[in-house]
């Protein structure tokens, strides 16, 4: 009984091997993904992203549209209508009333007559003295400004979804190293049944290993419940019903190469140029108000026929005036300044001016958090190369110690709690390593997500 107990449970890890190996081959079929090709998927994928290209393509159309006011209107028109012709002279506001024309009539005339009016209406707003060249200077300085949060936001997408990825990859290694500690109990498990058979050791070892592997299993487990809520909220950024399998396996098996470097001005840090084009969008707001209360040149001219069913001597015929009669013409200037406009202008100014002195502070804000961020960064990029060199080493010699206390425990040397021990320093050794390479990793991409430039971390791919 014991020997096809011991040959079954040989034989388990044989086929677990053989399943997981084959879905993960049909997973990598499927979803196997290169970190580069991840950043190209989230920024043509993720919806978010999508919404502000199209927004920041509204917005430059938005210039055009604000160039195009420089050309005349024209409007033409025919009218026909049905109605009576009393009417008086003198001057109403008309809001609300249908103005009438012609002389006064002598009487009360309830008869109705057909009427009609054609004609050809051109505006041309010939001159604004500077407030149309402002209102499009400033349809230009939304348009950047639009630009500039899009760039902002997918430079933020873009260091998420590269997180994100290390994160995955520290998962698979977890994964990994749990599995090949199943494999270091199931050893001692199966060697501590030929010790109890040979008396070397009690049989109560047996038991504590198959305790010892059930707990490895079930952090195993764990670690396969972390990796694909992991490889989820990856697939979530990058926008993919499947499971993404990194194909970048190399980062966690080597330290980022050294890097230090300071940026004072953040010229090229998306978050900067969204400042930058704030306090230049309320710059431009300014500029408009400025120019609001100058006086506008309108241009216009016209040609316009009528026809009625009223004739010269009062005599009606209620259908002729369904055909025009009399035709005109007219063309002139009109220069029209906003007397009251200054008073109004001049507050919204004050205003205005404060809102560009708030965004000029939130630009210096901005630059002082960054410059704060850049020497942590770099304290935090040292310290996880430090802290790498010292896993390394404990790695060794916990390593050094778990072979060594192995053959102890084979000889009858040392006892069970002696060798779980230094099984489980060699547990946490390894994944203290992976951990640790992984915060190397993510401080760079710190380094490269203050500096405003992610080719410091991408051009480590390979």
């Amino acid at each position: 009984m014991n020997k096809r107990y011991r040959m079954i449970y040989g034989l388990v890890p044989v086929f677990t091997s053989l399943i997981c190996s084959g879905v993960a081959a049909q997973k990598t079929a499927d979803t196997l993904l290169h970190l580069k090709d991840a950043v190209q998927m989230a920024e043509s994928r993720y919806h978010l992203l999508a919404a502000g290209r199209y927004e920041t393509e509204a917005a430059s159309q938005n210039v055009a549209v604000a160039k195009y006011s420089r050309l005349p209107s024209i409007d033409a028109t025919y009218q026909a209508g049905f109605a009576t012709a009393n009417n008086l002279i003198g001057v109403f506001y008309p809001n609300g009333l249908v103005p009438m024309t012609g002389p006064p009539s002598a009487n009360n005339n309830y008869s109705p007559a057909a009427s009609s009016a054609a004609s050809v209406l051109l505006n041309w707003q010939a001159s604004t003295f500077g407030e149309r060249n402002a209102k499009i200077n400033l349809s230009a300085a939304e348009a950047r400004s639009q630009e500039a949060n899009y760039k902002q936001n997918l430079f933020n997408h873009t260091i998420n979804v590269i997180s994100k990825y290390l994160d995955v990859l520290l998962a698979e290694d977890m994964v990994a190293i749990h599995l090949h500690n199943i494999e270091r109990v199931q050893a001692s498990l199966q060697q501590s049944r030929v010790l109890a058979h040979t008396g070397i050791k009690p049989g109560v070892d047996t038991a504590l290993f198959l305790s010892e592997l059930s707990k490895a299993k079930v952090d195993r487990l764990n670690a396969q419940k972390q990796l694909e809520t992991q490889q989820w909220l990856l697939a979530q950024l990058i926008v993919t019903d499947t499971l993404p399998v990194p194909a970048d396996i190399g980062f966690l098996d080597r330290l980022p190469p050294s890097f230090s470097g300071t940026d004072s001005a953040f010229s090229n840090h998306p978050l900067i140029q969204y400042a930058q084009s704030q306090v230049l969008l309320n710059n431009s707001k300014e500029a408009v108000l400025k120019k609001s209360y100058l006086p506008k040149l309108n241009v216009w001219g016209t040609a316009f026929a009528r026809g009625s069913g009223f004739l010269a001597d009062g005599s009606i015929k209620t259908w002729d005036g369904l055909g025009l009669s009399r035709y005109n013409y007219g063309a002139g200037l009109q220069l029209a300044f906003p007397i009251m406009k200054y008073g109004e202008v001049k507050r919204q100014l004050q205003q205005q001016n404060l809102l560009t002195k708030a965004a000029e502070e939130r630009l210096m804000e901005n630059k002082s958090a960054l410059s704060t961020r850049q020497h942590i960064a770099n304290t935090t990029f040292q310290n996880s190369l430090a802290v790498a060199a010292e896993t390394i080493q404990q790695h060794r010699s916990s390593l050094y110690a778990f072979n060594a206390m192995q053959v102890r425990y084979n000889t009858g040397l040392v006892n069970f709690a002696d060798l779980v021990q230094a099984q489980y320093n060699l547990l946490k050794a390894e994944l203290d390593v992976k951990q640790a390479y992984w915060d190397a990793w993510k401080a760079l991409l710190l380094q490269a997500a203050v500096k405003g430039d992610l080719s410091i971390f991408l051009n480590e791919t390979r």
